[in-house]
């Protein structure tokens, strides 16, 4: 027990390069989030509006919307 000592000394703090070091470690981080935020707003946001869009076009007759501004008065020429 003599050689033992009941004071514990504390770890030197990291000075040499520390902004370096947290400066990557933001890098990382935010890469990271800004990738994981891309996917997720194109899976939820960009495939439903492609998928709004598609069934829009599919069953779009520009033939009878024409008729219908045609015939509420929309147009000077016709």
């Amino acid at each position: 027990m003599a050689g033992e000592s009941a004071v514990s000394t504390a770890s030197k703090p990291q000075m040499r390069g520390l902004l370096n070091a947290v400066i990557k470690r933001n890098i990382i981080v935010a890469l990271a989030l800004s990738g994981v935020a891309g996917f997720t707003f194109k899976q939820i946001i960009g495939n439903e509006r492609k998928r709004k869009y598609a069934e829009f076009y599919r069953t779009y007759d520009a033939e009878k919307e024409f008729e219908e501004m045609r015939k509420k008065g929309l147009f000077q020429s016709c």
